[in-house]
């Protein structure tokens, strides 16, 4: 998304501190100061107006008295918890953890990061489906425009979209 949002002339708030790698050929379009956000949430000010990439952990420390628009990427946990377990053992983890005791920690923790968005009224979300977007990036582009009511080139961000970094798909 956040290439996307870039490629369609939309300003970042990034660092590229984190660097490619296998597990993100094309980067990761962080900024490491948004960990700080819980401590530190005056931090946020320093994406205004622009687009900032921020886990959904952190979202539950963003101030109030700003205004706030959330794209909320959404992939199958099956395949979120995929994906870490592969980018881990390739780290050299040999760390294991009960696979059903992890599905249920990131689903109650889902379930707590919807439930404060939709009691923050003043946050509109745009949810956007991972294997939607795969299928169909052209009209989540532009789903995703207009969500932001921004003048943001649409086929350039449709263009962003690489089918074949899709590697940890799960039924």
């Amino acid at each position: 998304m956040m290439q996307m949002l870039a490629a369609g002339g939309m300003p970042l708030l990034t660092d590229q501190e984190r660097k490619p790698d296998i597990d993100n050929p094309r980067g990761y379009w962080e900024w490491e100061p948004i960990k700080l956000l819980p401590k530190q949430p005056e931090r946020i000010d320093e994406a205004e107006g622009k687009a900032v990439k921020v886990i959904s952990q952190l979202l539950l420390s963003l101030p109030t008295g700003r205004d706030y628009k959330v794209i909320f990427m959404e992939r199958p946990l099956p395949e979120v918890l995929a994906s870490q377990d592969e980018m881990l053992k390739r780290r050299g983890s040999s760390q294991s953890v009960d696979p059903a005791l992890l599905a249920s920690a990131f689903r109650d923790h889902l379930k707590e990061v919807v439930t404060w968005l939709e009691h923050r009224a003043e946050i509109p979300v745009c949810r956007v489906g991972y294997r939607k977007l795969l299928n169909d990036p052209k009209s989540l582009a532009q789903a995703v425009r207009d969500f932001l009511d921004r003048d943001l080139n649409v086929e350039a961000m449709a263009r962003e979209v690489d089918p074949s970094l899709y590697r940890n798909r799960r039924s």
